[in-house]
């Protein structure tokens, strides 16, 4: 695979560009890539969060306990943590087609396989093995942005790009919803079943797309002129030849404890993640929504204000070029909003969901600022590995939805792990205040 930093440019030709010149090759850019990794993300997020309605029908119609399934959707994250990093390394050898192509397709028929399970053993399986196909999905596409965005354009990109976590919603639960009311006991088969064969196999066919319609890079895009292809590769040259320059390696990486808080604030990010997409059909259900499909109209309000969240956090962070406050500012939001939650949960709806919104708005406005951060501050040398390396630690969260499953078991409630959320909040955000410093941030030329 070509990369940027050893093609040739032609700067002398080319002059100064203008920053409209600048905008209008990005604007051009984000509109030919944004919009098909949009929709690989929304499927990816189907295809996870839909487990959390599976469980309204699945856990009794297969009698397993909230213990038994919150380590079914665990093991998810067992695969995905030992097959990341070499996934993302092989990206950045066999190139983003590739590499996309063999993820979707392999996650979308392990997940639509998801409707044969009939014992715990099998649910561990399918679950660890979707893990494993899913594995360097996000961290690839967050290296294969690198390849086209500089640092100072790159949050309200990831914001555009991440916008399909949240957007997931809106097809995962009214669709899901829908299924298990109405498609419950067609053909002999349960409403589970129908869910995740219809969510699973588009996955697969959008992968087969992506291989004919995403470039690898800049210079296998055919829609930009080759003035275009210079103009991008001047504009991208400082930024890469420091971060080339700063760049000592994967050993490297593995002393640096900045990764590690980079690491454990994902973690955190990524327990809130899996508690609102796992437990919120759940918490709605329990405050006497009884029908499933009122429940996914009902789960989807609080990610119409989280959208607009995330689009108009990530512009402004990029526009103050000010990733760490930013980041900060939103996490301790995000704790506030969790609080409340805690004290709202079985109490009202109304206030339940005005938290959700007030929590998950600020959560996930946090996401695209983290790894505007995060790619920031890697060199470019080892970002591949440092990414997904990232992305891997992080993913440890996945043992999350065992635990609060676990808590809600002994307790009855799911205020205490409610209450824990809250408080991991409040130390991301004072880590990232105190341990990622500015100078901590290399620097854009």
């Amino acid at each position: 695979m070509s990369t940027l930093t050893t093609a040739p440019s032609r700067p002398s030709e080319l002059g100064q560009a203008a920053p409209g010149e600048l905008d209008a090759l990005y604007g051009k850019i984000t509109r030919r890539l944004i919009p098909l990794l949009f929709a690989c993300y929304l499927l990816n997020f189907v295809d996870r969060a839909n487990i959390g309605f599976a469980q309204l029908q699945m856990k009794s119609a297969l009698g397993f306990s909230d213990a038994v399934y919150g380590l079914g959707a665990t093991m998810f994250f067992i695969g995905y943590l030992l097959f990341e990093v070499p996934s993302n390394l092989l990206l950045k050898r066999l190139g983003a087609r590739l590499t996309i192509l063999r993820i979707m397709v392999l996650w979308g028929l392990a997940s639509a396989a998801t409707l044969l399970v009939t014992t715990p053993t099998q649910f561990y399986l399918v679950r660890f093995l979707l893990g494993v196909f899913e594995a360097g999905f996000f961290p690839g596409v967050a290296l294969y942005l690198t390849f086209w965005f500089p640092p100072q354009r790159r949050a309200r990109v990831f914001a555009l790009f991440m916008t399909a976590q949240v957007a997931s919603a809106f097809i995962t639960s009214p669709l899901s919803g829908w299924i298990l009311k109405n498609m419950h006991g067609l053909h002999g088969w349960d409403g589970w079943q129908w869910m995740f064969l219809i969510e699973g196999l588009p996955t697969a066919l959008l992968g087969v797309l992506v291989y004919f319609l995403l470039p690898d890079g800049p210079r296998q895009a055919r829609w930009l002129s080759g003035v275009e292809q210079d103009r991008l590769r001047q504009d991208l040259r400082d930024s890469e030849v420091s971060a080339a320059a700063g760049g000592h390696g994967f050993k490297y990486l593995l002393r640096d404890p900045r990764v590690y808080l980079l690491a454990f604030v994902a973690f955190v990010s990524g327990c809130a993640g899996y508690f609102l997409a796992f437990w919120t059909p759940t918490v709605i259900r329990e405050l006497g929504i009884e029908d499933l499909q009122q429940v996914g109209l009902y789960a989807v309000i609080p990610n119409l204000f989280a959208i607009v969240a995330m689009i108009l956090y990530g512009r402004r962070a990029d526009r103050r070029n000010q990733q760490r406050q930013y980041y900060c500012v939103a996490m301790w939001v995000a704790a506030l909003g969790f609080l409340a939650l805690a004290f709202s949960l079985q109490a009202s709806l109304f206030w339940t969901l005005v938290a959700i919104t007030l929590g998950g708005s600020a959560l996930v406005s946090a996401g695209p600022v983290f790894w505007a951060m995060v790619t920031r501050y890697l060199p470019r040398v080892e970002a591949p590995a440092g990414i997904a390396y990232i992305n891997s630690l992080a993913c440890i969260s996945g043992v999350s939805p065992a635990v609060v499953g676990a808590i809600k078991t002994h307790t009855g409630s799911l205020q205490s792990a409610v209450f824990l959320l809250a408080a991991l909040f409040l130390v991301a955000g004072i880590g990232i205040r105190l341990g990622m410093r500015d100078s901590a941030i290399r620097p854009l030329s």
